[in-house]
């Protein structure tokens, strides 16, 4: 059974930072990209961090310098370390991993974990 468990969110005053976490399990962890999303309420899901599994990572504009991600293969950990949060990172945040490899097309999605940044 495969699952992605988020974990590390919650409530930080605007400027503060949160490191969220993604433990994954089920699956050949190593092989597999990984993204970071967001959604906010009312809004389409965005994505925020991408980090393949040859470890190159990118980031839309909108976070660009102030999260950073990064993985460990040995725990099966992604990690998405937030700086100069502000009131519009608000949002639920989600982990996707995938896969896609030859005839393979594989993904799955973590639960979620919320981060609210206050004013």
């Amino acid at each position: 059974q495969v699952q992605l468990v988020e974990s590390g969110g919650g409530l930080v005053q605007s400027g503060g930072s949160l490191r969220l976490s993604c433990a994954a399990s089920g699956i050949v962890f190593k092989m597999y990209d990984i993204q970071w999303h967001r959604q906010a309420p009312g809004k389409q899901r965005e994505l925020v961090a991408t980090i393949t599994s040859g470890l190159i990572t990118s980031y839309p504009d909108s976070v660009k310098g102030r999260f950073t991600i990064s993985r460990d293969n040995t725990k099966k950990e992604v990690y998405l370390q937030m700086n100069n949060l502000r009131p519009e990172d608000t949002a639920a945040y989600f982990c996707y991993a995938i896969l896609r490899w030859g005839a393979i097309d594989d993904s799955y999605w973590g639960q979620g974990t919320q981060v609210t940044v206050s004013s």
